[in-house]
């Protein structure tokens, strides 16, 4: 068992954060005793997956949502598995938007270094839109279909 300060130091979250969470019944069997939170096994694992859906921007109702279908037994694994899978791909298409952004920061990023040491964007533009290095040219590419 862990106490709230002991789980909030673990998990690396504000002691308010996880009263919140458990005032919005994202915790609804955790144990309590003279006022005081108990967290077990359980909820960690719990609160480990309102962390990752939330980093892939679930909204807390939906998580809320989500909790309550875990009380209530097998019969709701069709809709867990259906919101989990829709959130994996709402989690693949963010990766895809970021692996393009970060294509561009990288040819940006060599766009400017080459620009320094050259002095001008001159032998760049001649090089521009498909004479560009190799991993550079894959950078370029990359940020730039759809």
């Amino acid at each position: 068992m862990y106490t709230i300060g002991q789980v909030s130091e673990l998990f690396q979250l504000p002691v308010s954060t996880l009263r919140y969470y458990d005032k919005e019944g994202l915790f609804p069997e955790i144990k309590r005793s003279g006022g005081i939170r108990h967290f077990d096994t359980k909820e960690l694992e719990a609160l480990r997956l309102v962390e990752c859906l939330k980093k892939t921007g679930m909204e807390i109702k939906n998580i809320k949502q989500f909790m309550q279908w875990c009380t209530e037994g097998s019969e709701t694994y069709p809709k867990r598995l259906e919101l989990i899978q829709k959130q994996k791909l709402e989690c693949e298409k963010e990766i895809k938007r970021m692996e393009k952004a970060l294509a561009m920061l990288k040819f940006k990023c060599w766009y400017y270094e080459t620009a320094l040491a050259d002095g001008n964007e001159d032998r760049i533009q001649e090089l521009l839109p498909d004479r560009l290095p190799e991993e550079i040219q894959a950078y370029y590419d990359a940020s730039h279909t759809d």
